[in-house]
């Protein structure tokens, strides 16, 4: 070999050792700049989760208002395990109406049960006459009156006192941030039996729905689950839980993690509940990993006027029949042939002493 042979090899050695080395030192930089990216987008994800748990946090302090009660039942409770009946309120405190005092328009009583994973529904009539106690009142009223009369505890005792059902925990959403809540969760699918034209929050006539199955937005959800102008207030009641039963299955999905802060922002300062926020963490770790079962339920009533006041009476088997299947949801009623599959309740027809005057002043509709 000659020596201008031996020379090039050695050139063409030191070439490739030094494309070696700057190969190298590339994957050494795209190594560690791969590194430094993983490291702050982990920090990235720490930074917000912290952020979204003092929001959180904030949030959840905001909305807690404790209530009186003269027993208390959640001492030794798990929402993880253990199932619990929540009473869930819409009011009206819509100032565009200048309203004089804040209405109970929704009343829905739900219990979760996480041993049956079965959430069971109903919506309690607002004009379901029955006893109301508080420190300002004590008699015979319209259920919805109880709030006026002494707010969320005299609307928690009404209940108890109407379905025998305890109560452990309250939520309390005004209807100015129930369309956020919907829009919040890009809408809720809906079986709209009729078509219909109603107002808005604004009292504007400008929702109009025809009768299908619609991804409703939050105003066209709110027109559908108040309208009171198609049927009666017991089948009102009806949407009401369709609505619920829908933004439940949303709020309940993987999906909704995303949406939280956007949830949030819509119910700040237009909610309250008596949940502090490691219960709350509880309910929607519950809610996210089991899958549950809907039951909605429908009171069987009847109208009577009292006074010139137009009420609601449950039928007495009905109310009987419905308390029944929550209390055996609670674990505080064993089952019994009204629990087998397939059973239907034939109604006699009798209205509940517990919604009913026995001065004889009613007059039957």
């Amino acid at each position: 070999m000659t020596k201008e042979n031996k020379n090039e090899k050695s050139v063409r050695g030191t070439r490739l050792t030094a494309m070696k080395r700057e190969a190298k030192g590339r994957y050494v930089k795209w190594g560690k700049l791969v590194i430094i990216l993983a490291l702050a987008a982990i920090l990235g994800v720490l930074l917000y989760g912290v952020k979204l748990l003092n929001d959180t946090d904030n949030f959840l302090n905001e909305a807690y208002q404790p209530v009186k009660r003269e027993t208390s039942i959640n001492d030794n409770i798990d929402p993880i395990k253990d199932p619990i009946a929540i009473l869930i309120l819409g009011i009206d405190n819509n100032d565009e109406r200048n309203l004089e005092s804040t209405r109970t328009d929704a009343m829905l009583l739900a219990t979760v049960s996480p041993v049956t994973k079965e959430i069971n529904l109903v919506s309690i009539p607002r004009d379901t006459y029955t006893k109301i106690k508080s420190p300002e009142f004590l008699g015979m009223d319209k259920i919805n009156a109880a709030y006026a009369y002494g707010e969320i505890e005299s609307t928690m005792d009404a209940v108890e006192n109407l379905m025998n059902v305890p109560i452990n925990y309250y939520i309390t959403v005004d209807f100015k941030a129930f369309e956020d809540i919907v829009d919040a969760f890009d809408g809720v699918e809906v079986d709209v039996p009729f078509n219909f034209v109603e107002q808005n929050a604004k009292s504007e006539f400008t929702v109009k729905l025809k009768k299908g199955k619609h991804t409703l937005d939050g105003e066209q959800a709110l027109a559908f689950a108040r309208t009171r102008k198609i049927d009666n207030d017991v089948m009102r009641g009806s949407r009401q839980q369709e609505i619920m039963q829908a933004v439940l299955k949303k709020a309940m999905s993987a999906g909704s993690i995303t949406k939280f802060e956007e949830v949030m922002r819509a119910l700040s300062g237009h909610f309250w509940t008596d949940m502090d926020m490691g219960t709350m963490l509880k309910i929607v770790q519950s809610g996210l990993a089991t899958d549950y079962d809907f039951e909605s339920y429908i009171f069987s009533w009847m109208s009577f006027d009292y006074y010139g006041v137009s009420m609601v009476g449950l039928h007495d088997d009905s109310l009987e029949y419905i308390s029944h299947k929550m209390r055996v949801s609670l674990g505080l009623d064993k089952p019994d042939k009204r629990d087998k599959k397939g059973y239907k309740l034939k109604t006699d027809g009798e209205v509940s002493p517990r919604t009913f005057p026995n001065d004889g002043m009613a007059v039957i509709n």
